[in-house]
């Protein structure tokens, strides 16, 4: 059986691209014992990437080292298996890697339940989604009344985001890059407002829709519409950070802000990575699960084709032309 991986050859100073990785392609050779061969079927692209190949060794996650598969979520499904804890036909969940094929021993990759589209747990049911309630719910705590805007808002997360809150009685107010994506926002999803950062007036936006300040912000942007954001607070307001794409390739901000407004305005500010919350994820994807049944919830996908092209689409996540969660097909079903 011959595997193709994506192995991290150099680490970028700016974005990252096809001549930071190696193709190798190998034999996988026969099973080990108490292992089981995953099938890639979908991995997924995340900004969080950009940084897991930096040299910072003081982030939340190691770095990968020079060498190594490129590390990724995703879900496959079990070719073979020599373990008690794997059959033939499971579909799997974790973190397998950009690669075709990968054997895994029991801990290493998690067997979910078998709904209608394998593409659940890259949206709703995946780190997407988990993020989106731990961020928004658990360090956000709103409050029913309260003004939420969320920058990103037609990406994975803070699609879902706008949706759980409206869910729980917020005024939202998305922030993103296309009027495609802003309509999809308010028609769609059920978005009170949204903005186009790239035509829009932002402060003067957010201060028509929310003449008082916004009262909980989720970041997974920076740049111009954190900073609108954060100028438009109101007294008390919190701001929870899941992602800073605009800095992830080192681009220098012209435009610091004024830090005071934190405390003249007495601001909650928070960062959070999923990677501290593990042992919460029964109970996120079992209120997500409720969500979803009660069809709060909808997600959509960009499915781009081959695992050799990963390292070329990733950078749509910086160019803002992907229109849903980013994804690579590794194989079909």
């Amino acid at each position: 059986m011959q595997n193709l991986r994506l192995t991290l050859k150099s680490r970028p100073e700016g974005k990252l691209g096809p001549e930071h990785f190696d193709r190798v392609e190998e034999d996988m050779g026969p099973l080990a014992d108490g292992k089981a061969r995953i099938r890639v079927v979908y991995v997924s692209l995340d900004p969080a990437m950009r940084g897991w190949v930096s040299p910072d060794t003081k982030s939340y996650i190691p770095p990968v080292q020079l060498g190594e598969t490129m590390r990724s979520l995703g879900v496959g499904v079990v070719e073979e298996s020599k373990s008690d804890a794997y059959k033939v036909g499971d579909w799997v969940s974790g973190t397998p890697g950009w690669t075709k094929y990968v054997d895994l021993a029991p801990g290493e990759i998690s067997v979910v339940p078998q709904m209608d589209r394998i593409e659940h747990y890259m949206g709703v049911l995946g780190l997407p989604g988990v993020t989106a309630y731990q961020g928004l719910v658990i360090e956000g705590q709103p409050k029913e009344g309260e003004t939420l805007c969320v920058t990103g808002a037609a990406g994975s997360v803070g699609s879902l985001v706008g949706q759980i809150g409206k869910a729980l009685g917020l005024r939202v107010i998305g922030i993103a890059g296309t009027q495609e994506k802003c309509d999809w926002l308010t028609k769609d999803l059920g978005f009170d407002a949204a903005l186009n950062y790239k035509t829009d007036d932002l402060s003067k936006g957010l201060a028509e829709f929310a003449p008082d300040g916004i009262n909980l912000h989720f970041e997974n942007v920076g740049g111009a519409p954190f900073k609108a954001a954060f100028r438009n607070m109101a007294a008390h307001g919190r701001m929870i950070f899941c992602g800073f794409i605009s800095a992830y390739n080192g681009d220098i901000d012209p435009d610091p802000l004024d830090m005071t407004t934190i405390i003249r305005r007495r601001l909650m500010l928070k960062g959070f990575t999923m990677p501290d919350h593990y042992a919460s994820y029964p109970m996120l994807f079992s209120e997500l699960g409720k969500l979803m049944m009660q069809g709060k919830l909808k997600y959509r996908l960009h499915v781009e084709e081959g695992l050799e092209n990963a390292p070329v689409v990733f950078n749509k996540l910086f160019d803002g032309s992907n229109t849903g969660k980013l994804v690579v097909k590794v194989s079909d079903l």
